[in-house]
């Protein structure tokens, strides 16, 4: 797939010919339901915590007798159906995580790249480092390349370089900057623009090529 390169005022500068074996490849989309259903349990915390009859305080005595009084017997007051008593099938601290081998992760990555690529959300630039931290510039440059839709900028490391363009975009509403290397399926499907500069291409062909 032949695709072509913009600099950060949205003018063509050059075409580059995509990898096929990552932005070609075969859509698996249960594949991707199952990796993008992994990430989001993965991010739960699970720190739900409610108190069930052996953690509530009192109970100690029987309320009333057993006979004679005409009410329903009653041997204490935490049950559940009492106010204030512990509750029943309620949640409880847990691991909410889920495994899945790597080789289906990244196969799950090619086939959100190749629907990014083929749905025309992917824009390549052949440079995005800036020498000053300043969001307006970075803003403008974004609109210039996505008009106002959202977009998600793959950073092509964390360093000095990309210290200034990784400050310029913590404030931006509309956009999103993560490293290439942290590139995940929730990410990809989530922005309507993909924006990676032939510097991130590089790493992503390092470990989906």
């Amino acid at each position: 797939m032949k695709v072509d390169v913009f600099n950060l005022k949205g003018e063509k500068t050059d075409s580059i010919e995509l990898p096929e074996e990552i932005f070609g490849a075969k859509v698996n989309v249960d594949l991707m339901h199952q990796a993008y259903q992994r990430q989001m349990a993965n991010a739960r915390l699970g720190t739900h915590n409610t108190k069930r009859r052996g953690e509530v305080r009192g109970g100690g005595a029987k309320p009333w007798k057993q006979k004679g009084t005409g009410r329903a017997r009653r041997g204490s007051m935490i049950n559940a159906q009492s106010v204030g008593g512990g509750r029943i099938h309620t949640p409880k601290p847990r691991d909410y995580s889920q495994l899945m081998p790597r080789k289906m992760r990244r196969a799950a990555l090619r086939s959100a790249l190749t629907v990014v690529a083929n749905g025309e959300k992917l824009i390549m630039l052949d440079s995005i480092e800036m020498k000053e931290a300043k969001t307006a510039e970075l803003a403008k440059a974004l609109k210039n390349l996505t008009g106002n839709k959202r977009a998600l900028v793959l950073v092509p490391d964390k360093s000095e370089k990309s210290e200034n363009l990784i400050k310029s975009g913590r404030n931006l509403a509309e956009a999103k900057l993560l490293q290439a290397n942290y590139l995940n399926i929730r990410d990809l499907l989530s922005f309507e623009k993909v924006i990676i500069p032939l510097a991130s291409l590089d790493v992503i062909k390092a470990y989906l090529g």
